[in-house]
């Protein structure tokens, strides 16, 4: 079999980073390792900038098991843009929390690769041990502050659950495999094709395939897990989560969805329509009384699972572009917010809601990027946010899903309430402490990279677009 290992070099590269940082992290002195958040931030960038030269590029490698398209490769920019914010974000404060510098980042490193081979996995194996790779990962981070008993109750809350749900998934492929006899995801679809009638066990394995999935977007009834862990974990570890692992989960799950159950497409898209309105309602109207702003992300976080799952009910190419467009921008908004409030955390020891009061006079940067940050997840014009759920609302209209689309629209507005009462603690609200308030130079060039192009991609959308179009075209031709 020939390989053309260029084809790779993304994944290759990805390696060579994480191995060279643990290398580098044993030779340099404790008190220069901080530095090597910043050589991940570099590797990342110009991976990404590789990356750009993938795109045209549609093959399959080892019988099918890996493809390269334009649809991985959107996504794994999303990854690496994603990976490469948090760690410039996240190096001083790494330093502050005093923890393994190097590991964390190898950690980071590690899991990107996990999401970057999911995007391309071919094969349920692939896409089973990609998983673990990314989940692994995200287990080790969520518990990496060893001294707060908050991340290492999340860490294992994470791990037992996630176990749990990896289990289910697990179960639900060997069933899709036992009914067709094959692995590749392509294959499935001719597999049934050729059956009379659909077997009772292939119903149960997609049903399960349903539960396992539900839990690593945060689908509601799955969600149970997010608030505690996203409130645990080191917040730059909740950034990253919340936006990379959930869009790897996507990208799997609409190729697996859309590729290889075509031809009962009617059945699971009524499925997906009961679990994203659920999703919607719930993850909005918990959002509301939360007090502790990491928890209210969570939900929220929850809710914006539930607006990319209608992309996915569409089953279209318009569907699968509104979850691309929507899935980069939700990178920028969520890790400007989370960005904030690990600035915030770190000079005050807090994440209460009530301890924002007056942070507009303490740092009107950390409350413009929230501001807006939040107000474009809500949907407002004339940010990006708006622009996302418009494409995503709009691809399932013509399909008969407009009371989906009623209550997208009915919570986004009430998601505004609670969004907009963190700003009015930040700008209306009387500080407690005039002391202003630090933010690091890595930490401010991610606020005004997202900021910036959060109300770049709501005024000119047209380059995501073409971009997300052809990730969808990719995916079903």
């Amino acid at each position: 079999m020939d390989v053309n290992l260029s084809l790779l070099s993304i994944e290759i590269a990805t390696v060579v980073l994480a191995l060279g940082v643990l290398i580098i992290g044993l030779l340099v002195p404790k008190e220069q390792k901080y530095g090597l958040g910043y050589l991940v931030t570099i590797g990342l960038a110009i991976i990404l900038f590789v990356s750009f030269s993938f795109y045209g590029i549609n093959t399959k490698m080892f019988d099918g098991m890996y493809i390269i398209d334009d649809y991985s490769v959107f996504f794994k920019q999303l990854f690496l843009i994603s990976a490469t914010l948090v760690t410039l974000a996240a190096t001083l404060y790494v330093k502050k929390i005093g923890t393994n510098y190097g590991e964390f980042f190898i950690m980071i490193v590690f899991a990107t690769l996990g999401m970057m081979i999911l995007s391309s996995a071919g094969d349920l194996i692939t896409l089973y041990l990609a998983l673990e790779t990314m989940t692994i990962s995200f287990y080790i981070l969520t518990g990496f502050r060893k001294g707060d008993s908050k991340s290492i109750e999340a860490a294992v809350k994470y791990l037992i659950l996630g176990a749990l749900s990896s289990g289910v998934l697990l179960f639900g492929l060997s069933l899709v495999y036992g009914m067709t006899g094959t692995t590749v995801i392509s294959e499935v679809a001719l597999k049934i094709g050729e059956m009379a009638s659909m077997p009772p066990a292939l119903v149960v394995g997609v049903v399960f395939l349903v539960g396992g999935f539900g839990f690593k977007i945060s689908a509601v009834p799955f969600q149970m897990w997010s608030p505690d862990v996203y409130e645990g974990a080191p917040t730059p570890v909740t950034a990253f989560l919340a936006v990379g692992s959930k869009a790897a989960a996507f990208a799997v799950l609409m190729r697996v969805f859309l590729i290889a159950f075509p031809d009962f497409s009617a059945q699971w898209r009524v499925l997906f329509a009961a679990l994203a309105a659920l999703t919607i309602i719930v993850g909005n109207l918990v959002a509301i009384p939360q007090t502790n702003i990491k928890r209210m992300l969570a939900y929220s976080s929850i809710a914006q699972a539930g607006y990319i799952m209608t992309g996915v009910v569409a089953a279209n190419t318009a569907g699968v572009k509104g979850v691309a467009f929507y899935g980069m921008l939700y990178v920028f908004a969520t890790i400007g917010a989370f960005t904030v409030v690990m600035n915030f955390s770190a000079n005050t020891g807090s994440d209460e809601i009530k301890d924002y009061a007056g942070l507009a006079q303490r740092s009107p940067l950390l409350a413009a990027v929230l501001t807006v940050c939040l107000l474009s997840m809500a949907g407002i014009p004339p940010l990006a946010g708006f622009a996302g759920k418009f494409y995503l609302f709009s691809s399932i209209v013509s399909q008969g899903y407009l009371w989906l689309v009623i209550i997208g629209l009915l919570m986004s507005m009430a998601s505004v309430y609670y969004y907009l009462s963190v700003a009015k603690v930040m700008y209306m609200a009387d500080p407690q402490d005039d002391t202003p308030i630090i933010v690091p130079a890595g930490a401010k060039a991610t606020l005004l990279i997202t900021m910036a192009v959060t109300v770049f991609l709501g005024v000119y959308p047209q380059p995501l677009s073409v971009l997300a179009n052809m990730a969808a075209k990719a995916l079903f031709f």
